[in-house]
């Protein structure tokens, strides 16, 4: 290899390096140091060399820990309402959008709002919504129309708690599933559904036979987005029901800070870590490989 090259290759190296540092420093260091934190048990005031090394001990508390499982399958359950309601709806705003409504323009931009508010923001208007007593939006209509009966304290009841949370999400997240999917339906050619109606196509064999398989890789990262999104909720849960009642409402994130402030236990807290984001993690390749076979075939 003569010195020409060498300086090629050390130029391109060069050029990478500030990518390479910043990917080290804050995902690489910050993982190696949550990592060496998880084999430990300390309680985040005492000095470290004071921390004792429990090895796996952590990992296999989490195992057995009922309350996280229950924090990650409400978490779940939340997930399993956006990637459906919530992105259908984003879907079929998305698709009628983009066959020019009226005022297409000021539709995007209403339904884009919710998500630019903060997680605060929306909590304490759907708090108001929910409220049990008089003033409450959601209790003054139904005894209005005559349905007094069905009012209760929605957000402070085990039955209704964790769905008033998911209908929140839902209200304040799919706008971006909107923009991404009016993004993915308009570079769509127009060619090809002019095409499949000379063919003989009515509305729902284009959509079908068109958009559906060109908007795989738009659908994909949406359905990405929506679980990586949703399974790290914490804003709606904390400005809401604070995890209650009863932790009927408790997700993983909510349980990793329990941990930190409640026990002080940083080793199991930085476990949970670990262990959640290889749960997003597998899921997100899992979803990725099967969305691939479905495209191929």
């Amino acid at each position: 290899m003569n010195k020409a090259e060498v300086r090629h290759i050390a130029t391109n190296y060069i050029f990478i390096l500030p990518a390479v540092a910043l990917f080290a420093l804050f995902w690489l260091y910050p993982f190696l140091k949550l990592f060496q934190l998880s084999v430990f048990e300390w309680d985040g005031i005492l000095p470290w060399n004071q921390a004792v090394f429990v090895k796996f001990r952590h990992f296999r508390d989490l195992l057995r820990d009922l309350s996280w499982w229950q924090s990650m399958r409400q978490a779940g359950f939340i997930t399993l309402i956006a990637l459906t309601f919530q992105n259908a709806l984003a879907l079929a705003l998305a698709l009628a959008c983009d066959k020019g409504i009226r005022a297409a323009r000021a539709y995007r931009m209403i339904y884009f709002l919710p998500p630019v508010l903060a997680g605060i923001v929306v909590g304490l208007i759907w708090n108001w919504i929910f409220n049990p007593f008089d003033y409450g939006l959601l209790n003054y209509w139904l005894t209005r129309i005559g349905l007094g009966h069905l009012a209760r304290a929605w957000l402070s009841e085990p039955k209704t708690a964790l769905i008033c949370v998911a209908i929140i999400h839902c209200w304040r997240g799919f706008g971006w599933g909107f923009i991404i999917l009016l993004a993915g339906l308009q570079s769509i050619p127009r060619e090809l559904y002019e095409a499949a109606r000379i063919d003989g196509a009515n509305a729902w064999e284009s959509f079908k036979r068109v958009t559906i398989p060109l908007m795989v890789p738009v659908f994909v990262i949406v359905i990405i987005l929506t679980i990586l999104g949703t399974m790290q909720i914490y804003d709606i849960i904390i400005a809401t029901t604070q995890g209650g009642p009863h932790f009927h409402t408790e997700v993983p994130i909510t349980r990793m800070l329990a941990a930190l402030r409640g026990s002080s236990r940083f080793g199991y807290a930085s476990a949970m870590g670990i262990v959640f984001g290889l749960i997003l993690f597998v899921v997100s390749i899992v979803h990725i490989k099967v969305s691939q076979l479905v495209k191929q075939e």
